[in-house]
This record gives structure tokens, sequence and C-alpha cells, in this order.
């Protein structure tokens, strides 16, 4: 399985938001959203602000593939489930994002529920 180079998850990691694209049935993408992203013990964790309703989210889980631009860093990449380090991302969201509301959002319940790892394809 690849995994991020230093320099380029440090870039990601640098940014304030990325930004996802699906990859749909037929191969194409699907619309980019921004979204923010974290990174916990060299891994890229993202979640959904809205949870599993939100498009993104339920386009990414059905391909499992799909597109990240980050600043300098473009990639093809892979989202996996991942529900076992919660405590240690809403940690990161807090320590990047500050304690706003837009934090509590992306740490309550309902997002934590869509936590993904992305890994380079």
């Amino acid at each position: 399985m690849p995994t991020w180079n230093t320099d380029d998850l440090a870039a990601i990691d640098g940014v304030d938001e990325i930004h996802v694209a699906a990859h749909q049935d037929d191969g194409t993408l699907a619309a980019s959203r921004t979204i923010w992203s974290v990174v916990v013990d060299g891994v890229l964790y993202v979640r959904s602000v809205r949870g599993v309703s939100g498009a993104w989210y339920q386009d990414v889980r059905r391909t499992g593939t799909g597109r990240l631009d980050a600043g300098d860093v473009q990639a093809d990449v892979t989202f996996g489930r991942d529900d076992e380090h919660d405590p240690a991302i809403d940690a990161a969201y807090h320590a990047k994002y500050g304690d706003g509301p837009h934090v509590l959002a992306i740490t309550n319940p309902e997002a934590t529920a869509t936590t993904l790892r992305v890994e380079p394809a």
C-alpha cells in the first residue's frame, strides 16, 4: 500500500483546506469539494461535516477512490473507513483549527462516524 512521502504530507497538513473529488462509476471525477484534513501519526484523515449525508462523502464511499488537491500536492487517492483513532483525530482538528463552532461540527458524533483515511493510490 503506497504511503505519503514526508514532504507531501507536511504540505497537505500545512494548508487549511484541501479539495477532494471522487471518481465516478464511469471513471470521471465528480465535482471537487473543499474540506478540512488533519494528520495523525503520519496518516491523513478527513471527515464530512454533514455526516453521512455529505455528497462528497457518499461519492467516495461508493467508489473508494478520487483526487486530492492541496496546494502544491495533487494526487490520486484511496479513501478507507478508519474509526480506531477518533480521539486523536478530534484533538488534531482542535489543534489545527481551534475550538470554534465549525470544529465542534467536525468533531461531533455524526461527523466522527465519517472518518476516512486518505492514502495515495
